[in-house]
């Protein structure tokens, strides 16, 4: 089913990351092929110290859909309350990269 209404509620994907660059491409293409329209994923990448940030900044560039936030490291839990206070959607969920 292919719903793309803008009378659609949004749904927002928060995807908490941190050194998980062995599994983000994979994560975030499967985000990527979801054909829901009105779709928001948020990536946080919690100071990664890998690849994972460039991983991301990549598929962001290439889907709108896709937002970055690099900060510094504050935790999952602080990450995903971070998410959270971001999310436009009305529906919310977390998607772990690893």
């Amino acid at each position: 089913m292919n719903v793309t209404h803008s009378d659609t509620h949004k749904v927002s994907v928060i995807v908490p990351i941190c050194n998980v660059e062995r599994y983000l491409d994979q994560c975030l293409l499967s985000i990527e092929r979801q054909t829901f329209g009105n779709l928001e994923v948020i990536c946080l990448n919690d100071g990664s110290k890998d690849g994972s940030s460039a991983i991301a900044h990549a598929h962001a560039e290439r889907d709108a859909r896709i937002s970055v936030v690099d900060k510094p490291n504050e935790g999952y839990g602080a990450t995903c309350n971070r998410g959270l206070d971001l999310a436009n959607g009305r529906l919310r969920c977390h998607r772990g990269a690893g």
